[in-house]
């Protein structure tokens, strides 16, 4: 091989080694998986993030995305007393587990596990859950309603290697005429609430007028009892002592002696004395 040869053979070496070294590693970020295949046929599993090596031409790794997802879902739905809810809007969150990555991707693939296991078994799941329950009572059950959901989904979806982090009912909309008439009732069931307020208050102040009578008569007794006492006290006074009114009288004199005495016919006027 000639020296010429030699020299042009150098550069091309040097690409196919830059090129084989290039396919013979794969970087798995944080939050991701590698799925292993030898022509087209998955072999291993790379779990950790960081760099891996593959054979060159013979294996390729596919990244799979294994962070929470989000899926929503709007649906519409029928009470036991056959309303209509128009539209039910749920939230799930789930994650595709490491182990049942290979597996996933073989049976359903991992791009199609939203459209595929989940939106189906979470449609049909909500719906039938919703049918056990009046409509008048929905919206107060709407916790326990999600909470049935999410077990029921989280126990048919594991046998799929997807675990349910969390699921929540956003929103339930009915129908115009049901709102309507909800509305109405609430608006009737404030104002009888608001009558039967009124009906107490009114109860409360007659009750409190009785109390204040029954007080009064009760204070007019003690005073006329208070009266009579005394009165009685006098007569007895009287009965033992006749002398008792002019008694009193003594008590009460001021000390002044009076500017008339006598009688009608011949008064007699005290002078005051000069000092």
């Amino acid at each position: 091989m000639s020296k010429k040869v030699k020299l042009l053979l150098i550069p091309i070496l040097l690409v196919l080694v830059i090129i084989i070294i290039s396919l013979s590693f794969v970087t798995i970020p944080e939050g991701y998986i590698g799925l292993r295949y030898q022509f087209g046929k998955i072999v291993d599993v790379n779990t950790e993030a960081g760099l891996h090596f593959k054979v060159p031409f013979v294996e390729t790794v596919t990244l799979v995305d294994i962070r929470e997802q989000v899926l929503p879902l709007t649906t519409t739905a029928y009470t036991s007393d056959t309303q209509t809810v128009e539209a039910v809007e749920l939230k799930v969150n789930y994650v595709v587990s490491k182990s049942s990555a290979a597996e996933i991707q073989r049976t359903v693939g991992i791009a199609n596990v939203a459209d595929k296991p989940i939106l189906p078994r979470a449609n049909v799941i909500l719906k039938n859950e919703i049918g056990h329950y009046r409509a008048e009572n929905l919206i107060q059950s709407r916790n326990a309603v999600q909470e049935q959901v999410e077990k029921l989904l989280s126990d048919e979806l594991s046998a799929y290697g997807v675990q349910i982090i969390s699921l929540s009912i956003v929103n339930i909309d009915f129908d115009d005429s049901f709102e309507e008439a909800v509305r109405a009732k609430v608006v009737a069931e404030q104002d009888a609430l608001k009558a039967q307020n009124k009906t107490k208050e009114k109860e409360e102040q007659a009750k409190q007028t009785v109390i204040e009578a029954q007080a009064q008569a009760d204070s007019n007794k003690l005073i006329a009892d208070s009266e009579a006492y005394a009165i009685r006290a006098v007569q007895e006074a009287l009965a033992q002592n006749p002398q008792y009114i002019e008694w009193e009288k003594i008590k009460k004199w001021d000390g002044k002696l009076p500017q008339a005495v006598g009688n009608e016919v011949n008064p007699f006027f005290a002078l005051d004395s000069a000092e």
